[in-house]
C-alpha cells in the first residue's frame, strides 16, 4: 500500500517525526525543536519519559523505572546546554549482605567493601583481592571515559578553551582506554569463574547483573554508585523538564497515540486512529522489534530492501534482556527509621549463599517444561528464588523528604525477573495468584532480615511485573536495558563507533534509545537521541 501524500493534510507534514517519548525521544525532539525544525513527538502513553518517569499514589511518590541517574559526562552537560535548571541531590548507595551493611561514601569505600566480603568469605581472601584489583582498574578507566563533558553537548565553535584545555589532552587517553575496555568484553560470569572458586561469592557479585553482562560494564558498578544523583521531586522531573523545553521551542507532542505502520518509501507513518503523517526524517526511539515488524518495504529499491530484510532477520533472531519485578510499598513508619539502616538506594542480599543454579538453569528448565510443571513446583522454586536473591531497594523520601507523607515511607523493592515465566503463568490462568505470592514472599524475606518494621507497618502494596513493563513502555519482553548480551549483538556495542548506532537501512530513518546501542542506560539513550538529531 502506498498512500497518496497529496491527500495528507499540510499540518500533518513534518521535517522530523520522533516515535517514542522516552528519554531518547525527548532528547532528539528538544534539540531538533531548538534548531527550528518542525518536529512531532508521538508517544503511545498518556505520559512521557518511559523508564525515566515518576508517579504518585496516596501521597507517596514513586519512580516507575530507574531509581537514580548517573551523569556519565552526559546528563549534566545536556542540562547546561539546554539551559535547564534541574535541582538535584546526591543519591548515596548502600550495599548489604546478610547482617553486613556498607554505606558507600567515596573511592576509599572500596576497601571497606573488600573487608566486608572477606569477613563473609574468609576462605577466599586472594580471590577477593583479585576482584577488587580489577574493579580498581575499571574505576580508572571510567575516570578517563567520563573525564570531560561529552563534546556533543558543547558549542565547540565558541568554546575553544574547552577544545584546547580539556578535549585535545583527553583524546589520547580516551583512545588508549577504549582499547583496554574492549579487551574486557568477556561475560562477567566467565571472568569470575576463572578468578573466584567459591560459587556463593561468585553469585553475590554477579546475581544482580543481567545475564552475560560484559565484565567491564558489570564491574564498573562501584564507579556508578559514586556518580548517582537524584532530581528533587523524583526521576521523572528530568523528563518533565525536557518536555517543557520542547513546548518552549515550538515542538509538537502527541500522546496516547500508537504508530501502527511505517511506509519508508512514501515517508509516511499511520497511527492507531488511521491518521497519517508525512516526514522528511523519522527517528524511531521506541522498541526496534516493533519498527521492523510494522515497516512496509514496498516500493523500496532492491538494494535497500535486501539490507532491510537482513537487519530485520538479525533483530528478530535476538531477544531483549531480562526484565524486573518491582514491588511498591506504602509504609506507616517514619523515614528516619529506615535511614538509620541504609541509604535511600540500597543493593541488598539477605543470604550469603547466593542463587547458584536457582535463577538461570532451574528457571530455564522450568519454563521449557512448564506444561508438565505443577503450581506447587513453581512456588517451591519461587521460595528459593526470593530467599537467595539480590534486591535493589529505593526509598525516594530519603533523597527528598517531600516524596512521602509526614511520618510515613514509600519503598520500591526490585529484582531481575524473566518475562517468559510470567507469560507462561498468565497463559496457565493463575497470574494474579503468582504475583500475590511473589509480593508476599518479598515482604517476608525483607522484613525477616534488614527491615523488621515491615512486619506490622505495610499499609498498601502493589507491583509492576515484566508483563506490565512490556505493555507500558512497549518494550519487547519487558526488557529494560535493550538486548540480551550475546557474542554477536544486533546493534552497535563499541563506544568508538557509537555514532553508527543511530543508522538504519531505511532512507531518512534513524534509531535512538535503549535498543539502538548495547549496553544501554539513561546516559546512552540520551546520547543516541542527540546523535540522531545531529545526523538530521
Amino acid at each position: 500500500m502506498v498512500l497518496d501524500r497529496e491527500n495528507i493534510m499540510t499540518e500533518n507534514r513534518y521535517d522530523t517525526i520522533i516515535v517514542g517519548g522516552g528519554i531518547a525521544g525527548l532528547t532528539a525532539t528538544v534539540y531538533l525543536a531548538r534548531a527550528g525544525k518542525k518536529v512531532l513527538l508521538i508517544e503511545k502513553n498518556r505520559e512521557l519519559g518511559g523508564l525515566v518517569n515518576s508517579f504518585s499514589r496516596h501521597g507517596f511518590h514513586f519512580d516507575a523505572g530507574v531509581r537514580a541517574l548517573e551523569n556519565a559526562g552526559i546528563i549534566l552537560p545536556m542540562l547546561k546546554d539546554l539551559n535547564i535548571d534541574l535541582q538535584v541531590v546526591k543519591s548515596p548507595v548502600s550495599v548489604g549482605i546478610a547482617n553486613e551493611i556498607l554505606n558507600i561514601e567515596n573511592v576509599e569505600s572500596l576497601n571497606a567493601y573488600r573487608d566486608l566480603l572477606k569477613r563473609l568469605y574468609s576462605e577466599s581472601d586472594q580471590d577477593i583481592d583479585e576482584v577488587i584489583k580489577t574493579i580498581r582498574r575499571i574505576m580508572k578507566y571510567m575516570n578517563v571515559l567520563y573525564g570531560v563533558e561529552n563534546p556533543l553537548f558543547k558549542d565547540l565553535k565558541r568554546d575553544t578553551s574547552f577544545i584546547f584545555r580539556k578535549l585535545l589532552p583527553w583524546l589520547p587517553k580516551f583512545l588508549l582506554t577504549i582499547g583496554k575496555v574492549n579487551r574486557m568484553r568477556l561475560p562477567v560470569e566467565e571472568y569470575l569463574d576463572a578468578v573466584v572458586s567459591n560459587q556463593s561469592l561468585n553469585d553475590i557479585i554477579t546475581q544482580h547483573f543481567f545475564k552475560n553482562t560484559p565484565t567491564f560494564f558489570a564491574l564498573s558498578y562501584f564507579s556508578l554508585y559514586l556518580d548517582y544523583f537524584y532530581p528533587v521531586g523524583g526521576v521523572g522531573k528530568l523528563s518533565e523538564a525536557l518536555e517543557n523545553k520542547i513546548v518552549e521551542f515550538g515542538g509538537i507532542i502527541r500522546k496516547s497515540t500508537t504508530i501502527i505502520r511505517v511506509y519508508p518509501a512514501d515517508k509516511t507513518v499511520t497511527d492507531d486512529k488511521q491518521r497519517s503523517y508525512s516526514y522528511n526524517n523519522l527517528i524511531w526511539a521506541a522498541d526496534l522489534k516493533t519498527l521492523y515488524k510494522i515497516t512496509d518495504p514496498i516500493n523500496l529499491t532492491d538494494v535497500v530492501r535486501a539490507k532491510f530484510e537482513a537487519v530485520r532477520n538479525k533483530i528478530e533472531s535476538n531477544r531483549g534482556s531480562e526484565s524486573v519485578f518491582s514491588l511498591f510499598l506504602e509504609v506507616d513508619e517514619p523515614l528516619e527509621h529506615f535511614g538509620k539502616i541504609a541509604n535511600g538506594h540500597f543493593f541488598y542480599t539477605p543470604s550469603r549463599q547466593g542463587l547458584g543454579k536457582t535463577h538461570r538453569q532451574e528457571l530455564a528448565k522450568l519454563i521449557t517444561n512448564f506444561k508438565n510443571t505443577t503450581k506447587e513446583q513453581v512456588l517451591d522454586w519461587l521460595d528459593r528464588f526470593i530467599a537467595l536473591n539480590t534486591f535493589e531497594i529505593s526509598i525516594p523520601g530519603l533523597k527528598d523528604k517531600a516524596l512521602a507523607p509526614p511520618g510515613k515511607t514509600g519503598m520500591i523493592i526490585s529484582l531481575l525477573a524473566d518475562y517468559n515465566l510470567f507469560k507462561k503463568v498468565e497463559e496457565a490462568g493463575w497470574l494474579e495468584d503468582f504475583i500475590q505470592e511473589m509480593e508476599g514472599k518479598i515482604i517476608k524475606v525483607i522484613s525477616d532480615s534488614v527491615y523488621p518494621m515491615l512486619k506490622e507497618t505495610v499499609m498498601n502494596h502493589f507491583s509492576f511485573s515484566p508483563l506490565i513493563y512490556h505493555h507500558r513502555i512497549g518494550s519487547s519482553g519487558g526488557a529494560i536495558v535493550g538486548w540480551e548480551f550475546q557474542k554477536e549483538m544486533p546493534v552497535v556495542n563499541k563506544i568508538q563507533i557509537a555514532d553508527r548506532s543511530v543508522l538504519t537501512p531505511l532512507p531518512s530513518v534513524y534509531q535512538a534509545g535503549q535498543w539502538a546501542y548495547s549496553p544501554a542506560g539513561v546516559p546512552m539513550s540520551i546520547l543516541t537521541g542527540k546523535m540522531a538529531s545531529k545526523k538530521i
